[in-house]
This record gives C-alpha cells, structure tokens and sequence, in this order.
C-alpha cells in the first residue's frame, strides 16, 4: 500500500485521538465538578477517573481497528480467546469485577461520606456503629468506637441495608457550636 491509500486512515485514526482527548477533558471536568458539588475525597476522584481513562483507551483501540480495516472475524476470534482465558480466570473472582462496578456506583450515588457513622444491617456482620474511615475500589474501610478497623465489600455494602448514626457535617457543626460557645464564654 502507498502513503495516498493510507492516508485517510492516519486521518481518522488522528480524528479519533483528538475526539477521545476532547470526550475525557470533557468527562473529566465533569467527574471533578459532581465530586466537588457532593464533597467526593480526591483520592475517590482519581480512582474513579482511572475507570475511565481505562474505558477510554478501550475505545481508542477498538476504535482504530475499525479504521484500519482490520477483518472482523479476525478480531472476533482474538476477542473470543482472550475473553474465553479471562472469563476462566476470574470465574472464581467474579466478585473483583462487582466490587470495582460497585464502587464506581458508590462514588455516583452512596449517600455517605468519609468520616459519616453508619450501621450495617448484616446477620454476618455484628457492629454497632462504625465510623467511614475510607473507600476504596473494592471494599469501605471502617472503624469501630473502640479502635477496631473492618473491611468491607463494596458489593454487600450496596445489597444490605444501611443506617446514618451521624454526619461528618452535623458533627463539625456541633464542633462549631461548641468552639463559639467556649468563645461566648472566655469573652
């Protein structure tokens, strides 16, 4: 093949790098502007922004083989193989997969925040009420009153129900009520 013939697919495959820069700057600002709005930790930020820069190059790949004009069947038995060799993999470790899904639905939608006391409603799980001490992409971390640090799945998180004890916010307005009392006060 010439560099005429080639030509219109080092376009496109240029076209689609800059749409994919363009799709995760844009993606990007708007995961930071949700995170910032409902008070989402960096640290779960870029996690969740790692999710999506894997998702993004996925595409750019599957992208450029179309463009390429790679056969079909070709790329459908390479895809076959290695999902085949994944699937056996990971069936004993299907839950990594619903952890890692579950934690991108928790950044979007829990209700908690780091620092927040719930209770856990879990026949298996007896504790009162823990403390959020972190999320991570495949378990929360909590802790007990008494010092004690429990991990948690993410996944049973999202299936068992969940009681709020108290608010990282209503405990820093309570810190702050008390500061300007004992301010009040010494005045």
């Amino acid at each position: 093949m010439t560099f005429e013939q080639l030509l219109p697919n080092i376009i496109y495959s240029a076209i689609s790098i800059f749409i994919i820069i363009l799709l995760r700057g844009l993606v990007i600002r708007l995961i930071k502007r949700y995170a910032k709005i409902h008070e989402k930790m960096q640290q779960r930020t870029k996690l969740i922004i790692k999710h999506f820069d894997f998702a993004f190059v996925f595409i750019f790949i599957f992208w450029n083989i179309l463009i390429w004009g790679v056969k079909f069947s070709d790329v459908g038995l390479v895809f076959s193989s290695m999902f085949a060799v994944i699937g056996v993999a990971l069936f004993a470790q299907w839950s990594i997969l619903s952890n890692v899904t579950s934690g991108i639905i928790m950044f979007f939608t829990f209700s908690y925040k780091i620092g927040d006391k719930i209770k856990i409603h879990d026949k298996d799980f007896i504790a009162e009420a823990l403390f959020i001490e972190d999320i991570k992409a495949f378990h929360i971390i909590l802790k007990s009153d008494s010092g004690e640090i429990h991990s948690y799945p993410n996944n049973l998180i999202l299936q068992k129900g969940i009681s709020m004890v108290s608010t990282s916010d209503s405990e820093e307005i309570t810190r702050d009520k008390d500061d300007k009392n004992l301010t009040q006060t010494h005045d």
